[in-house]
């Protein structure tokens, strides 16, 4: 199971610089503000919110700025209000594509997401075009670099805690369940000690596609000029982009 595209391994290679702080920032706090507006604005009973919380000051983002967030989700501050929805469609080659966005605009979202997709080869799609070849999942990110376990003893953990499977590799290890469980497999985690960076409700592709050469640098460039706008909270991709 994998629910990482390579597409940004190839941004890396082409020398191709992260988003701004300005976007880490806003993106940060939308993070706070859907996870606040889902499930509460206590983090101490909203574990998503808490950890978007930790995420954001990890990063430094201001504790006003934080608090200003959280008052606009909660209702308690005045100011813009955002909502959540999906967002389907084709990259080149028949790639398919699912945006998680957090925007204060609709029509502005729209015409911005339509106007990237036709740039670069693709099409923004009907609601339901593509969600069929993803299946959504339950993920817990793991920090490796404090992680006692061999892959062997994290594998049993993980299904000793309720989850399904665990993905890992050089830098990074995922735990995946079902989203029903999410709560409580990070908690069976957390209570054996293991180290948990993150905890979130992804799409994860039934199958993928290998696309290569031209295609594969169309795919990167849409890929990653959607993910830099502001509104663009999660992107998943069923393309993985392969050297020739």
């Amino acid at each position: 199971m994998s629910g990482h595209s390579k597409w940004k391994n190839i941004a890396h290679r082409k020398g191709k610089q992260d988003a701004s702080r300005a976007q880490l920032i806003t993106k940060l706090c939308r993070d706070i503000y859907a996870a606040a507006k889902r499930g509460g604005g206590n983090p101490e009973t909203n574990y998503a919110l808490k950890m978007a919380i930790e995420k954001a000051k990890a990063a430094s983002v201001p504790s006003d700025t934080i608090a200003r967030t959280l008052g606009k989700a909660t209702g308690t501050l005045e100011g813009v209000r955002f909502e959540e929805f999906l967002y389907e469609g084709y990259g080149p080659v028949g790639t398919a594509v699912m945006l998680e966005i957090s925007s204060s605009n609709r029509n502005r979202t729209a015409a911005e997401m339509r106007h990237l997709f036709s740039k670069y080869g693709g099409s923004l799609g009907e609601s339901g075009c593509v969600a069929w070849m993803f299946r959504r999942v339950g993920q817990v990110a793991l920090d490796t670099n404090a992680l006692q376990l061999d892959e062997e003893g994290l594998l049993a953990a993980a299904i000793e805690s309720g989850a399904d499977d665990v993905l890992t590799d050089e830098d990074e290890a995922t735990v995946y369940c079902g989203p029903e469980s999410l709560s409580e497999v990070e908690k069976a985690l957390a209570d054996l000690g293991v180290p948990i960076d993150s905890v979130r409700i992804a799409y994860v592709p039934t199958t993928t596609v290998a696309v290569a050469g031209e295609q594969a640098e169309q795919v990167a460039n849409l890929l990653e000029l959607l993910e830099a706008n502001d509104d663009v909270q999660n992107l998943y991709t069923n393309a993985v982009l392969v050297d020739e």
